[in-house]
């Protein structure tokens, strides 16, 4: 039997493809296995290509698969577009109303079924149902009962009609008698059984405005934009349940502005973008520095530059995240590599705004924010809420009548104390413009050098807990790092590198600002080689490195940006020709 399998459903936008791939895999995961989702979509509501590949396995994975065993088609694009992936004695199962055929570079021993999913569809009720009998189709040639998806389908149509509900199962056994009719010997496509456990099946996006609302979020400002916007849906759903609220705003200018007084008026508050519209919060993200106030700001980047690729993957804001801003303000930027991970980079994000009173950003990419993956259930006993260093009443009482509070004092660490509106004694002034301790505007040469001082110092020799993680040999021959997604296919690499008797080690960046450097320069001056895989075109994950004075003797980058992500074969090609290259 199979420790995992993959499988594809491709067709037109609008065909039900995201649907299909969510009841397979929501049906999959409900059975105890992991599952790994990337769908690819185009930029528009309705029409061209749409697939979603669904790795389903015993084990944890967090990529998608090097190649295909089964993909479902409803047209003949799907089929030339995607029967590249298929490994040896694949399977192809396409809808009989577009008389699929099999492109001469397709692998040897690939089996064809042109099942009628329209016809069979309409007879069982609406042609709209064909996805219910691909999915029959698929249950068969997999070895799973036809009512592997009752449970999901009972979840989805239930609250409308016990009739709906029916019909589609009924349509799915149509799909499953359909291809036992075909009465041939299939290849072994059995899985293995699956663990006890219960997961949660997720996206990035989600598990980050789900930890947002455990982190106490109760404010979020923000205007939709591919791939951040399931950010806001979701918590338009959540937030009014516990007191809270989403304002949709005119543009990004105003959704970051509305955040910084949300959150000086006390609240918890986040907004969530992608690379254009967080290039439009620059100024105000200058604002929130120099006024040294909490915001939280969801990055999910994705293909440019201008609007370049929306629905695509890449890593290409970490220059905009670092330097993007017009003077020079200290921010955190963390970088989540997993569904899991968004979750309590969420929580994170809330206590270091407050903590260190500036802005945070957590930065995911496509393939984070949009893949659904299995996740074990959070364990909510570890959020912890720290709102950082608040002014105490004993603070305030001292203060004489008419005397404005120090909101800006200048501390040891540069951190002062935080008042919220309404505290009597914590009168202050608040300005953009340069100010003294009182917040008043102090355009002197002296105090501007101490105030900027006081805002840079924030994270003088500070090491943000589990900014890099490690895996693998100690002291290899080759060392991988990577930010974001990227974990997956790296870590799934790494290992196959490593059973083949290379010396592989796989270091992960999770925060980007403050970097890491002691311990990444540790981990490079244990290897012989250094490797940086990244999706973009100019490697700045490596420059960044380099600019903070990481350096090694072989450091070299590998990079893509094509608008996929990376795939574990991709990653092993190379490092086998580099090791080549390295050992000449």
């Amino acid at each position: 039997m199979l420790q995992e399998l993959s499988w594809k459903v491709g067709g037109q936008q609008g065909e039900g493809i995201d649907s299909t791939g969510k009841t397979f895999a929501t049906s999959l995961n409900r059975m105890g296995y992991y599952i790994y989702s990337y769908r690819h979509f185009s930029s528009r509501i309705k029409g061209g290509h749409t697939n979603d590949k669904v790795r389903v396995s015993t084990k944890q994975k967090h990529s998608s698969a090097d190649q295909l065993d089964i993909l479902v088609a409803f047209d003949q694009e799907t089929i030339d577009l995607n029967a590249h992936e298929l490994r040896i004695g694949g399977v192809v199962i396409g809808d009989a109303k577009f008389n699929p055929v099999l492109p001469e570079n397709t692998a040897s021993d690939v089996l064809l079924f042109a099942i009628p999913f329209t016809k069979i569809a309409e007879q069982n009720g609406a042609a709209i149902m064909k996805n219910m009998v691909a999915l029959g189709a698929t249950a068969f040639v997999m070895g799973l009962s036809p009512d592997f998806c009752t449970p999901v389908l009972q979840s989805l149509f239930g609250r409308k009609s016990q009739k709906i509900v029916e019909q589609n199962q009924a349509a799915v056994m149509a799909g499953y008698d359909a291809m036992k009719a075909q009465n041939v010997a299939f290849p072994d496509f059995a899985l293995a059984s699956p663990t006890p456990d219960e997961h949660l099946l997720m996206i990035g996006n989600d598990a980050i405005a789900f930890g947002a609302l455990a982190a106490g979020v109760r404010v979020m400002p923000a205007y939709p934009i591919t791939p951040a916007s399931d950010v806001m849906e979701y918590l338009i759903k959540k937030l009014p349940k516990v007191g809270g609220v989403v304002v949709q705003t005119e543009d990004e200018i105003a959704a970051l502005n509305m955040t910084i007084g949300a959150s000086y008026a006390g609240a918890r508050t986040l907004t969530a973008t992608s690379g254009p519209g967080f290039s439009l919060m620059m100024e105000a993200l200058g604002l929130a520095g120099m006024t040294e106030q909490p915001v939280v700001i969801v990055d999910t980047q994705r293909g440019g530059p201008s609007t370049g690729l929306p629905t695509k993957h890449e890593q290409s804001d970490m220059y905009q995240a670092m330097f993007g801003t017009h003077g020079e303000i200290q921010k955190v930027v963390l970088t989540p590599a997993t569904a899991k991970e968004c979750f309590y980079a969420a929580v994170e994000a809330f206590n270091y705004a407050e903590v260190y009173q500036c802005p945070v950003i957590i930065m995911t990419d496509l393939a984070l924010s949009l893949a659904s993956q299995s996740v074990e259930k959070f364990a909510h006993d570890q959020v912890k809420i720290d709102r950082g260093l608040l002014a105490t009443q004993e603070q305030l009482a001292q203060m004489e009548p008419g005397q404005l509070f120090k909101r800006f004092e200048r501390t040891k660490n540069g951190v002062s104390p935080r008042v919220f509106p309404g505290q009597k004694g914590g009168i202050h002034h608040v300005t953009g413009v340069e100010h003294n301790e009182v917040g008043r505007p102090d355009e002197g040469t002296s105090n501007h050098v101490q105030m900027m001082k006081k805002r840079l110092n924030k994270f003088e020799g500070v090491e943000l807990p589990n900014s890099t993680t490690y895996e693998g040999d100690q002291n290899p021959d080759i060392l991988l790092v990577g930010v974001g997604s990227s974990i997956g296919p790296i870590s799934e690499a790494a290992t196959r590198l490593r059973e083949q008797g290379a010396r592989v080690g796989h270091a992960h960046v999770h925060v980007i600002s403050p970097f890491p450097v002691a311990s990444l320069q540790a981990y490079m001056d244990g290897a012989k080689q250094v490797i940086v895989f990244e999706s973009n075109a100019t490697g700045q994950l490596y420059h960044l490195m380099r600019f903070f004075g990481l350096n090694h003797s072989e450091f070299s980058s590998h990079l893509k940006f094509d608008g996929t992500p990376f795939l574990p074969k991709e990653i092993e090609a190379h490092v086998k020709g580099s090791m080549i290259a390295w050992q000449r």
